[in-house]
């Protein structure tokens, strides 16, 4: 039986919080941009811009919202598909110079991380990373770590994080599954 971790409003309201944090924290604001690793990485840092926006009371234009694909750069390639599905990578702003803030939904071993930055530093040079999650729920095997977190979860290695979003599964949350194999 899965375990409500956030219902779609607390998930908004942790989206908007986040986008507050960042507002208060990055130094620079017209050097910010977004990006969203594929796939569910890429409707929160949507959601992440509109917040953003709507914290700052910022115009459509800003931040720049980019979608990074890491299919290639993942260590677990061979294992996953003898064919993988390459999807687009669609940064149409140059990355030199910028704040990124890297948007994932759940935080796990960082090996995703460590994919998605090898990804972003092929394609340009920002000035600073900085990785915002929805979840973190440790078990980390790389020193990678989140500047924001919307939730903190004790998981057991064995448990199955799901973040659910609108535009995949027609409603928005957090649940886990205890138990079963690790994802």
């Amino acid at each position: 039986m899965p375990e409500t971790i956030l219902d779609g409003a607390r998930l908004e309201r942790t989206i908007e919080r986040l986008a507050h944090e960042v507002v208060q924290r990055v130094e620079d604001p017209e050097g910010l941009a977004v990006i969203g690793i594929r796939r569910r990485g890429v409707p929160l840092a949507h959601k992440l811009a509109a917040a953003l926006r709507k914290d700052r009371g910022a115009d459509d234009g800003w931040p720049p919202l980019g979608v990074l694909d890491i299919t290639l750069y993942r260590d677990d390639l061979s294992m996953i598909a003898d064919q993988p599905v390459v999807r687009r990578t669609e940064i149409d702003f140059d990355l030199e110079g910028k704040h990124v803030i890297l948007v994932d939904d759940v935080l796990f071993t960082g090996r995703t991380v460590r994919a998605a930055i090898d990804a972003l530093f092929a394609l340009g040079r920002p000035a600073r990373v900085e990785l915002l999650v929805l979840v973190d729920r440790g078990h980390r095997e790389l020193p990678i770590e989140a500047g924001y977190v919307g939730e903190r979860i004790e998981t057991e290695r064995g448990d199955r994080v799901h973040v659910l979003l609108q535009e995949f599964d027609g409603r928005d949350g957090v649940e886990v599954v205890r138990g079963g194999a690790a994802q």
